[in-house]
């Protein structure tokens, strides 16, 4: 713990702050006692941190110094830094796509793509990854994550030869005992791993082989209405983060898959 420089980081953020009430006081910013009833700690705790004397705040108590002082993200982490604990993860909601993976997405017209998280969550595609997939933003609840409706949803392999059915679902298995490692919040990869062993015997006998593997260079195929059945590479592209990941198919023949999108002008995508 960086005791002076705590010390002097907590005096300077005290001061900043304005006191409920305007009083005759000529120091600026809260007195020490505000800050501490703000933090339910004592007063006596808080004046011998400020007076470079005090143990070793918990991570709890860092988290009720942040809020009593009203620190931003950024002082958050700094003042945990300075006390010697790694500060607390962010987790941004998913439904805020990476802006990385956004601007690259959105440079790619002639290859389907689509954006996902660890869970399989599809959280944005671009109009080709629409017209092969179909709009897979569309769903609630635990139905939202590719893994849950790949087990549990027998339409949703429709779209995939049945040559491909059982690697498919191996990859799937391994995805999924990966995401439960990567999540910050395990709440969900529970309830959705409780789910599939509850309802898919598949997914029990591949569970139970213990295989954990994140994709990161596939082979897929699927079936398209018109075009038939199309063979794919596909490579991944993690967020910063690594809860996202962008999917880019490339036809393995090297067709343009352009015209699908064009024959379908003004008849719609699939659904």
């Amino acid at each position: 713990m960086r005791r002076e420089d705590l010390a002097d980081f907590l005096r300077n953020r005290r001061a900043a702050l304005a006191p409920a009430r305007r009083t005759a006081r000529r120091t600026q910013g809260l007195r020490r006692e505000d800050v501490a009833e703000r933090a339910y700690i004592s007063i006596d705790y808080y004046t011998r941190l400020e007076q470079r004397r005090g143990p070793r705040p918990s991570p709890e108590v860092a988290s009720a110094l942040s809020q009593a002082l009203e620190l931003t993200v950024d002082e958050r982490d700094h003042l945990f830094h300075l006390i010697g604990h790694n500060p607390p993860q962010q987790t941004p909601p998913l439904a805020d796509v990476d802006p990385g993976l956004c601007r690259v997405l959105d440079a790619l017209d002639g290859n389907p793509a689509l954006v996902i998280s660890n869970l399989g969550h599809t959280l944005r595609q671009n109009c080709l990854g629409r017209e092969l997939f179909g709009d897979q933003t569309q769903y609630t609840g635990l139905a939202r994550s590719a893994y849950f409706r790949w087990f549990l949803v027998p339409q949703e392999r429709g779209i995939y030869p049945a040559d491909i059915h059982d690697d498919q679902s191996a990859t799937f298995a391994a995805s999924v005992r990966a995401a439960a490692d990567l999540e910050p919040d395990p709440t969900e990869a529970t309830q959705l791993i409780t789910a599939l062993r509850a309802g898919s015997a598949e997914f029990r006998r591949l569970w139970e082989n213990h295989d954990v593997r994140l994709c990161r260079q596939e082979t897929t195929s699927l079936l398209h209405p018109r075009a038939g059945r199309l063979d794919f590479d596909c490579e991944v592209v993690f967020s910063h983060d690594r809860r996202q990941r962008m999917l880019i198919f490339t036809a393995r023949c090297g067709a343009d898959l352009r015209h699908l999108i064009t024959a379908d002008a003004g008849a719609g995508h699939r659904s």
